[in-house]
């Protein structure tokens, strides 16, 4: 039942919050041209939790980034819409896009002690936040930050809002860091690897968060990550890239029990398994990501993959539908 829920989560009955159109964004470099993100499509649904998935260096953050217009110089969006609610984001000004950002899209970061300013006050920056996207009155507007870090399950909240972020524990500055980033209630957050600089219990404790979050205040999620276990603790559907490209793309259920794109095979073969016989070798996958100055021709894969046929290197595959709202990116994936 579970997996016919996720699959039917398609365009036909479902709201779409956030929808990517042909996104391309270059970084031009002395090098050269950097093509980090190269063509992308991607939905967003309401209330779902996408996890988007890939190597170091594949493009999730960019793509985050992206979203928010917090693409820095030399990189440039050069093509394609992201349309938040049916408006294009990449149509704003800097004045409507401030706005948005922390009113109604929000990102949680991978390491709070570089986002969190270190000489202000937990409390100051949460009600900065709130100022900005709500005008409150001073009385409302400490009562507004406290319930802000009481959302997130903080303890003593009203000491917390007089601490410095040296003066609290790792997890205690994600909770933070949570809290200031739904404060003003978004509709949509963004987590980049918003888990990965915790240890293995206060991840579970952030994520279990997360998941109660999403729930109590309708949220939609993207939660960028490269651990698997992660996506099929949080999300429904997963969107897998690779060098710029989205390869793979479906239910959870999907993903883990039926993957179709060599490389989301290779991916999921190079996890350890607790019950797998010791003796057996984990799966790698051979080579390095290409160079995006000059990426390959056809499939960006196909060098390193073990099913490539003569096309693979001079036609670029394109995303289709294999099964329903099960999509991928290859010429040989049966």
């Amino acid at each position: 039942m579970l997996k016919a829920v996720c699959k039917n989560a398609t365009k036909e009955n479902a709201e779409g919050i956030l929808s990517i159109r042909n996104l391309k964004v270059y970084f031009y470099t002395y090098a050269g041209v950097v093509k980090a993100i190269d063509g992308i499509d991607l939905d967003v649904y309401k209330g779902e939790t996408l996890g988007l998935v890939g190597e170091t260096g594949c493009g999730k953050s960019v793509t985050a980034s992206s979203i928010l217009r917090l693409i820095d110089s030399p990189g440039r969006v050069v093509e394609g819409e992201i349309l938040f609610k049916g408006e294009d984001l990449l149509k704003k000004t800097e004045k409507e896009m401030r706005k948005i950002r922390g009113g109604k899209i929000a990102m949680v970061f991978q390491d709070p002690a570089t986002y969190i300013n270190p000489v202000y006050t937990i409390g100051n920056q949460i009600a900065e936040v709130i100022r900005e996207h709500q005008h409150p009155n001073s009385k409302d507007l400490k009562q507004m930050t406290v319930e802000a870090l009481k959302l997130v399950h903080m303890p003593d909240p009203e000491r917390v809002i007089d601490s410095y972020p040296h003066e609290l524990s790792t997890g205690m500055r994600q909770r933070a860091m949570i809290a200031m980033m739904l404060s003003c209630r978004p509709e949509l957050l963004i987590a980049d690897e918003a888990t990965t600089a915790l240890d293995v219990t206060v991840q579970a404790q952030i994520l279990r968060l997360l998941r109660d979050l999403k729930e109590e205040l309708n949220l939609s999620v993207i939660f960028i990550t490269h651990n698997f276990g992660v996506v099929a603790k949080i999300c429904e559907r997963v969107a897998v890239m690779y060098a710029g490209h989205i390869i793979e793309l479906g239910s959870k259920y999907d993903i883990f029990d039926s993957p179709k794109h060599p490389y989301t095979r290779a991916l999921l073969g190079a996890i350890p398994q607790l019950s797998a016989d010791p003796s057996i070798e984990l799966e790698s996958i051979p080579g390095t990501l290409p160079n995006l100055i000059y990426p390959p021709s056809g499939c960006r894969f196909h060098d390193r993959c073990p099913r490539k046929g003569e096309k693979c290197g001079s036609e670029k595959p394109e995303l289709v539908e294999v099964e329903a709202g099960h999509y991928v990116s290859c010429f040989h994936f049966n």
